[in-house]
Order: structure tokens, then sequence, then C-alpha cells
């Protein structure tokens, strides 16, 4: 197999993988970069040039991997994409926010380039999208060789993935995004057991040990304590959300606590793409064994959307929790414009559930110290940390010893690891080689070919 780092800068980002499996010209995941704008924000697809696509596989529908693919269906009209039969459910809803919100930066931060592509480009890309069910061995075949590929459950977030290949009596495996434990919303991973030749594993929370004081039910408990004494002091709460996910697990988090008499009584505030994604996510839930959410969770806790125009730098003072997103913080989200707000006065809290970029705002703000003065800079806002700023331990990725655990047990030739910053891929890079002393443990430089 020969494999190429499409991911400019490496790390989290636009996440894409250039595969040759035989004379198989794969591509894994095609995302874009929260961080940045335009064509930098893509993956670098020039390796793809004059090459014959055979086929596109999605592994999950978040944006750092799925947000330039119709950019590389534009450029291969012909090759036909395959997910999951939730990710199918999901992925055109989740490419139209994209193209929503490219046409509104296009206007108001004076990006050129935006949008990278269009709602009718989208809508013309669909019929070549297929979702395929969990466990269901689906062969592929090029001019001489087949292959034949498996999805299995990733937990995560709905329809996620990992990827098992079978060519040639050769066995390779793509984790994609990972969590192994239950989530509210989702039951962990559940993949296969055994060895595999070649193993493409995530790396994101390898810089983070979790001690088991934050297992994630005690985390849990923590946050509805700090939810609760934020709001009995007269202050109000932000959680950080992504959209597709952990909004709707952190409102059933929150459903379960009300229900159960553990949270305190106070207004709740969400909106944004996260509460559309509900029904989608109820829709899958009814159809599939592998989402647990409904949407009656939102009509029990009495949602109310999110003021429209919130202002940069003002406290609402509506002592009340906030579920918005984005999830990092991004600028001139939503959340984003909250926070400048909140952050400070002592009676708020800011807690943020997944993870942050360290380069993000939402990042920076978690490297901050009390007392700080920390500039949101697209708000033009410069405030003096006084809020509680939480960073609680419900990650839709796996613990590293967990991954390092299945990769062990793999036994595989070679392993690659994507999906991390430097210093993540370096503990796994380390923990492999005393485990594994005979695996070849590769870290791909962003677009140099590997032969696997």
């Amino acid at each position: 197999m020969k494999l190429i780092d499409l991911n400019r800068d490496g790390g989290i980002g636009a996440n894409s993988l250039f595969v040759q499996i035989g004379d198989l010209n794969i591509l894994i995941d095609c995302g874009l970069h929260p961080k940045k704008v335009g064509r930098l924000a893509t993956p670098d697809l020039s390796p793809l040039r004059g090459v014959r696509l055979d086929l596109i596989v999605i592994t999950h529908c978040h944006l750092d991997h799925i947000g330039s693919l119709p950019l590389v269906m534009r450029d291969h009209p012909k090759t036909p994409v395959v997910m999951t039969t939730s990710s199918r459910m999901l992925i055109e809803r989740m490419l139209h926010n994209s193209a929503s919100v490219m046409t509104r930066q296009k206007e108001e931060e004076n990006i050129p380039e935006y949008p990278l592509f269009t709602h009718e480009e989208i809508d013309r890309c669909a019929p070549r999208m297929t979702g395929l069910p969990f466990g269901h061995a689906k062969k592929f075949r090029g001019d001489r060789d087949e292959l034949e590929f498996i999805f299995h459950p990733a937990g995560h977030v709905a329809g996620a993935a990992g990827v098992e290949i079978h060519h040639k009596g050769r066995q390779i495996f793509f984790t994609g995004d990972v969590l192994f434990e239950d989530q509210r919303t989702l039951p962990g991973a559940i993949f296969p057991a055994g060895h595999f030749d070649t193993l493409v594993t995530e790396t994101t929370r390898g810089g983070t040990h979790r001690p088991p004081e934050k297992a994630r039910r005690l985390e849990v408990t923590r946050l509805i304590s700090t939810i609760n004494e934020t709001i009995q002091n007269g202050g109000s709460y932000l959680i950080p959300v992504f959209a597709l996910g952990r909004q709707q697990e952190i409102l059933t988090i929150i459903h379960d606590a009300r229900k159960f008499g553990k949270l305190v009584d106070c207004p709740i505030f969400a909106s944004g793409l996260g509460m559309d994604l509900a029904d989608y996510l109820d829709e899958i839930s009814r159809k599939t064994k592998h989402v647990n959410f409904t949407r009656s969770v939102i009509k029990d806790l009495k949602i109310k959307p999110a003021p429209r125009q919130l202002k940069p730098g003002q406290d609402p003072q509506q002592n009340a929790l906030y579920i918005i997103s984005s999830g990092m913080l991004v600028e001139r989200t939503p959340s984003y414009v909250l926070a400048s707000g909140l952050a400070a006065h002592a009676r708020n809290s800011i807690g943020f559930v997944g993870y942050c970029d360290p380069d993000t705002p939402g990042g920076k703000l978690l490297a901050s110290q009390p007392g700080d003065s920390f500039l949101f800079e697209a708000a033009n806002v410069r405030a003096k940390i006084k809020a509680n700023i939480y960073k609680f331990e419900l990650s839709g990725h796996a613990d590293r010893e967990e991954l390092l655990q299945f990769a062990t047990q793999a036994t595989p030739r070679s392993i690659v690891l994507t999906h991390g910053e430097p210093a993540s891929r370096e503990w796994f890079q380390q923990q492999l080689s005393a485990a594994l002393p005979n695996t070849k443990i590769l870290d791909p430089i962003p677009l140099k070919q590997y032969t696997v």
C-alpha cells in the first residue's frame, strides 16, 4: 500500500489520506481546516491531478473530514463516494450548512475565494453518495485488482466508522475518529479484534492522560455540579459545543440530570445547526440501533433559542445555561461572542466538553490564568478573565491507553499515525515502538509518499 497525507500542515485539520492499494486509488476523507480560510483550509489535492480516483471513503461527517468533499468530487466527476447509512443521512445537511457559512463569510470577512462550493453543486454531487450498513462486506473492483471493505461502528459521532479493507490476503484497518466508551446518545466503538497487517490510527488524545478521578461518569457529575453552583451564584454558564454529536450529547446529559432532580431550575438556551441536526439524529435513532437520541429532550427541557444578536463584550445577565457552537470558540461564532461578554465576570462560567485546538480561541482561553488579559480579537473586546474556566474530560475521542491496547493486540507489521498534534503522535510513537519492537511506526510528513 502507498499512502500520502494530504493535510497540508499535518496535525488535525483538513484530514485526507490518499492510498493506493494494488491498482486502486482511494481517498479516505476530504476535510476542511477549522482555523484557516480559502484554499489554505483544504487538503492539498495536487497529488490527485491526472490520477484516476477509483473510490472516496468517508469515515464520518464532521467538517474536518468532509468539508472539501465537493471539491474533489468536482475534479473527479465519476468517482463514487461511500459512507455508512447514518452518515449518508447527515452529509448533505452538513455540507449545505458549510456552503451557507462560506457565503456569509465572503461578505463579512471579504474572502474572495468563498464559497468553495455552492448549494447547487452539493445537490449535483448527492446521487454519487452511497450509504452502507455497518458490518456489510462490499467488494470493489479496479481494472485488475479487487478489494473488500467493511464499516465498523467507531463511536465518536453518529455514523462514524472504522474501515476494514481486505486485499489479496492482506488486512488494513483505518480507525477514523474513535471512542470506545459509551456516550448517552451513542454506543462505543465495536472494532474487530485480532491481527491487521497495517493499522492507520488516530492519535488525538496522545498528549492527554486521564487519571481515574476524571472518569466520564465522574466528569458528568462535576459538570452538573459546576452548573448548579454558577446558577445559584447568579451567573450564566456557557458550554461551547460541536453541532454534530456533542450538542445532542450534552442536551441528553442535562435532560437526565433534570429528570432525576440533579439540576437547578434555570432557563436553557440552545440554537444553531445542532438543533436542526437533532431532527436527523432522532430519525437515525428510529432507523438504526447505533444512536440513542430523541427530539423530545428539547421539548422536555423547554429549550429557548439563543438571542440572534449577541453583543460582543456584553453579559446578557440571564442567569441561564447556554449550549451553543462552536466547540472551540472559533471567531465570530455565537459561543465566541457570548464568551467575550461572560469572561470578565466572576459569577459566570465557561465549560469546555470536547477537544480544543491549542491555537483556537477556546484552546487559548483554556491555557489562560485567572486575571489574565484576554483579547477576543474578532469581537474587538479585551477582557480580564474573572469567570470560571473549566475543562471536562468528555471528549469524543478514545483515551490514548485504549488506542494503544487496540493497536498492540492487532500486532500489525506497520502502524501509521494520523489526526494528532506533534506531542500526541510522539507519545504514540514511543509507546508503540516499546510495545511492538518489530512493527514499523510511521508518522507521515504531509504530501510525502510512503510505501507501507
